[in-house]
């Protein structure tokens, strides 16, 4: 299913009457609204592939109907995500899930919806069919060194999708870990895993990202190889140039500092960017700021801040993700969500006044600057992104055109009840 151009227009008409008096009124209040606007348009936030089917959990998993079955109608459903919010302008894909059979056919298809190829994944936390050892004790860190060399192949396999595809990073989550005391060796779990890493990282392409991702805990639940911010950012000093740290806002233990972590990995210059979902109790991969949008506008706070300190441009010098399962929302709806409240967290970022707010700082003057980052933060800002939206010519109201359109039916109608995607 294609969005075309025409009912995109005729859905606005019904909105923009009421959106121009919104957005006249907001645009009057803040100095710098073209700016923003302009880097709104250029922010884009990566699906991905796993996430366009019915997530589970270890209780069960009640499959959505009209699912995308194949890599094609994965592409197909993130094109729709894009045509009706123009921020989505890139997919990440999971191999073995997402092996694509045709490279070249692949990409144009994708480019016929406007889209690229962002990180892709590997995956040695499952056992897949033929595969002849298992990572049931680890994958990269296990004792066995066999084992350790079928998982360090699958790396360099997924390194070779990605480049066919365009792909500029390789993303690297491990379970591997323990769940009893003595059950392995910390220390020599963490040389096997960075040996591993080693061998991967010498078939990175020169102008390529590794984004070395970090877990708490899950699925092992006494130790996890890389387990924090500080472990992945050992590994990825020790790595090299173009090793990175990956943050998952949902891979931390409750209450963690997350601002704070992002802000330290942008001063050391080893942030690679972003996993994004939310949590109420550990890694529950909720809609983005359904939970705490307060904390995703401090991240964001320190994000603006830190990436004009160091000169990164905010589009293109990090990794934007969503990494979410949705077990009870249409997914197509919920990814929809994250993006908008993604993009609402960003713009309220852009609107704080550094100047005023590091005069606080430097006087010590906290009320002052609780005022300032709490007053930005309850500015309604979803008349900029919707104008962003506008000019782009996307939906002024995405989640209302997906269900004035019934396009959950139609993919229903196309695909049949029972197809189920791959992922978690």
């Amino acid at each position: 299913m294609k969005l075309d151009n025409q009912t995109i227009e005729q859905h606005n008409r019904q909105f923009v009457e009421k959106h121009q008096r919104a957005f006249s009124y907001t645009g009057e209040n803040i100095a710098n609204a073209e700016e923003i606007l302009d880097k709104l348009q250029q922010f884009q936030i990566a699906i991905p592939s796993w996430a366009l089917g019915t997530g589970g959990t270890r209780f069960g998993r009640f499959s959505g109907k009209g699912e995308p079955g194949t890599l094609e109608q994965k592409i197909e459903d993130v094109g729709l995500l894009h045509a009706l919010n123009r921020s989505s302008g890139a997919i990440s894909l999971h191999i073995p899930w997402d092996i694509p059979q045709d490279a070249e056919q692949i990409k144009a298809l994708a480019a016929s919806y406007g889209l690229g190829f962002d990180a892709v994944n590997s995956n040695t936390f499952q056992d897949q069919p033929g595969q002849e050892h298992s990572y049931k004790f680890g994958s990269l860190h296990h004792v066995d060194p066999k084992v350790r060399k079928q998982a360090v192949d699958h790396n360099i396999e997924v390194i070779k999708h990605g480049i066919a595809l365009g792909s500029k990073a390789l993303t690297v989550w491990l379970a591997d870990g323990s769940s009893f005391p003595g059950q392995l060796n910390f220390r020599e779990a963490f040389q096997n895993t960075l040996e591993s890493l080693k061998e991967i990282y010498k078939h990175l392409p020169d102008d390529w990202k590794m984004f070395v991702e970090y877990k708490a805990f899950e699925p092992h639940f006494y130790s996890t190889t890389i387990a924090d911010w500080g472990q992945s950012l050992l590994l990825a000093s020790k790595l090299g140039d173009r090793a990175y740290t990956l943050v998952d806002l949902g891979h931390h233990l409750p209450n963690a500092n997350i601002e704070q972590i992002v802000s330290l990995l942008l001063m050391e210059g080893k942030l690679g960017g972003f996993h994004f979902n939310d949590s109420k109790y550990a890694d529950d991969d909720l809609t983005a700021g359904s939970i705490k949008p307060y904390q995703l506008f401090l991240i964001f706070n320190e994000l603006v801040e830190g990436m004009d300190v160091r000169g990164i441009d905010h589009a293109t010098g990090l990794g934007w993700m969503i990494d979410a399962s949705h077990n009870l929302k249409d997914p197509l709806v919920d990814l929809l969500q994250s993006v908008e409240a993604i993009k609402i967290a960003y713009a309220q970022a852009l609107l704080v006044d550094r100047k005023a707010l590091k005069e606080a700082q430097q006087q010590n003057d906290i009320v002052r600057a609780q005022e300032i980052l709490q007053d930005t933060f309850r500015t309604d800002v979803r008349p900029l992104v919707a104008e962003a939206r506008l000019r782009q010519g996307a939906a002024l109201n995405p989640v209302a055109l997906f269900n004035e359109l019934d396009i959950r039916k139609k993919l229903i109608e196309e695909r049949g009840s029972n197809t189920v995607a791959t992922g978690l």
